[in-house]
């Protein structure tokens, strides 16, 4: 049995974990709750299992772990766990990236047939309201994918196979390929949002996407289009997107994350007929924990063997680049 220790901060107590067993081949294992409340023996971990619960306390506990040089998130966003503090300790991030991505690429598929097939409004008929209004295609419409990363090429795989014409926004500009007919940078963003029939955002929060929806890029957007969120609530201005949906500015939002969460009761998004509320689980497939404890193992494996390790975040631009973006 190896000598280091990790912590695993799990965000729901004994929550069952399947195959982290697999851990104790290699490493100590211990659980934590918070690193705040409950202190455990910082000076002797090397490296944390971090899930939902205590992720920001792991950072201001930092000081008392003079060894810890690895922490794995449980999930793809890390703006909680990306600060420059880790870097200036030499402690190594990793992500749970590609574990979410063909489960949010197939949310985002059902959420544009949502619309496209008239479900909602199917949904929140009266009794007795027998409308008969033709559905959309999908096939041949435009869907721009916003963060052309993993999760934003498995998202243009899925739309593409289902007939869509996909473009992409990426941090930087490269050439199209079998998925994207163009992708261009952020600075044809607007230009973009003008021909798309649908607009998937999937950015992580950093500085240059917080934001990034605002009320100019609504006003880009065609009448007709339709926005789904599944990247980070932050990168978009909620009030704007609101008074988007609520003036016709566009017609239909599919949102998955949100500014606060959960979605506070007084939101007006709950009450618009045009908006779908999802409570951030369009990447959660069953058996996702397993996934997630998978990559995890693999990655300690990795760590104990000295070999590079998988899904390493860039903590300045706060998401693992690998993936490309």
């Amino acid at each position: 049995m190896a000598s280091a220790l990790v912590v695993a901060v799990v965000g729901a107590g004994d929550r069952d974990l399947p195959g982290l067993e697999a851990a104790d081949d290699l490493a100590r294992v211990v659980r934590v709750e918070d690193p705040d409340s409950q202190p455990p023996p910082l000076a002797e971990v090397d490296a944390v299992f971090a899930w939902a619960s205590g992720r920001r306390s792991l950072l201001d506990a930092l000081p008392r772990a003079p060894r810890l040089r690895w922490i794995q998130s449980s999930s793809a966003g890390v703006e909680d766990l990306a600060d420059p503090a880790l870097e200036e300790r030499g402690i190594v991030l990793t992500n749970a990236g590609g574990v979410f991505d063909v489960g949010l690429a197939e949310s985002v598929l059902g959420f544009l047939l949502a619309f496209s097939t008239r479900i909602l409004e199917s949904a929140r008929r009266a009794p007795g309201e027998w409308e008969s209004d033709p559905i959309r295609l999908l096939r041949g419409t435009r869907a721009l994918v916003v963060g052309a990363g993993s999760i934003g090429i498995e998202t243009g795989r899925l739309l593409r196979a289902a007939g869509l014409r996909v473009r992409g926004i990426a941090r930087t500009a490269r050439p199209p390929d079998d998925i994207f007919e163009s992708i261009a940078g952020p600075d044809a963003l607007h230009q973009e949002l003008a021909i798309a029939d649908h607009v998937v955002n999937v950015l992580p929060i950093t500085p240059a996407t917080r934001g990034m929806f605002d009320v100019a890029a609504f006003a880009a957007m065609k009448p007709s289009a339709v926005l789904v969120n599944i990247g980070r609530g932050a990168t978009v201005d909620e009030a704007a997107l609101s008074d988007a949906l609520r003036e016709g500015v566009i017609a239909g939002a599919a949102l998955d994350v949100f500014e606060v969460e959960p979605l506070p009761a007084e939101s007006p998004l709950w009450r618009m007929p045009n908006v779908l509320v999802s409570p951030h689980r369009a990447g959660d497939h069953e058996g996702w924990e397993a996934d997630v404890v998978a990559l995890f193992v693999d990655n300690l494996r990795r760590f104990v063997a000295g070999e590079p390790l998988r899904n390493v975040v860039d903590v300045e631009r706060g998401y693992a680049p690998g993936g490309r973006s």
